[in-house]
């Protein structure tokens, strides 16, 4: 569990005894208990089997792919996936490939639905990218709706594995993954995935970007 589920379900929980010291009252107790109960299992973080393998790049997000297309960027054409969390899903982020972090770039914004496509350039968010075996891979923490806070605990420099738990997204929110142009697809719209266990895509082997 994340230690933050922790420190919401003890604040809950001492909401609930006061009250129950005042009105000895049980349904008076039962909001708090059960909000208490509601965060410990929204900041769980169970254990995932990580794919190995040349070449996968697996989802830093639990959610849904709810877009796949094409974007031109600097560096040249790149295929950028959408995931749309909802507020049941695990919002741990994990790293998609192991390498370097080569950036992390937190930007202010606002909390539009995570859902408009327009959310990923105006919401507040965190842009990372990882380079490994000569690719890069670039995800971003974008908030959503509800989403009020970003965690991430990367700095350029670091060294992450593949499905290395990074930080997360606060309830609802939504994660963009740009791959590279020579990856092949492993998912499409409205595949559910997992965080660090989905295989989003897969490079050639033997290609610049084996990300081994």
């Amino acid at each position: 569990m994340v230690k933050d589920g922790l420190w919401y379900g003890l604040g809950l929980g001492a909401v609930a005894a006061v009250l129950w010291a005042v009105t000895h009252v049980w349904w008076v107790c039962l909001p708090p208990v059960l909000l208490a109960l509601f965060f410990l299992w929204f900041f769980r973080d169970p254990q995932r089997s990580i794919p190995a393998g040349e070449g996968v790049i697996v989802s830093p997000a639990d959610g849904v792919v709810t877009e796949a297309e094409w974007v031109e960027t600097t560096l040249g054409s790149k295929l950028r996936l959408s995931i749309f969390l909802n507020v049941f899903d695990v919002h741990v982020n994990r790293s998609p490939i192991a390498g370097t972090v080569k950036l992390v770039e937190y930007r202010e914004g606002g909390f539009m639905n995570a859902m408009k496509p327009e959310s990923g350039l105006t919401n507040e968010q965190t842009m990372i990218q990882i380079e490994g075996n000569g690719c890069e891979v670039a995800f971003k923490q974008i908030a959503g709706l509800l989403a009020r806070r970003i965690v991430c605990n990367l700095k350029a420099g670091d060294r992450v594995e593949r499905g290395q738990r990074i930080g997360l997204i606060k309830f609802g929110s939504r994660c963009d993954v740009l791959l590279p142009a020579e990856a092949t697809l492993k998912v499409k719209t409205g595949t559910r995935v997992k965080g660090g266990a989905t295989v989003l895509a897969v490079l050639p082997a033997g290609s610049s970007g084996g990300l081994g």
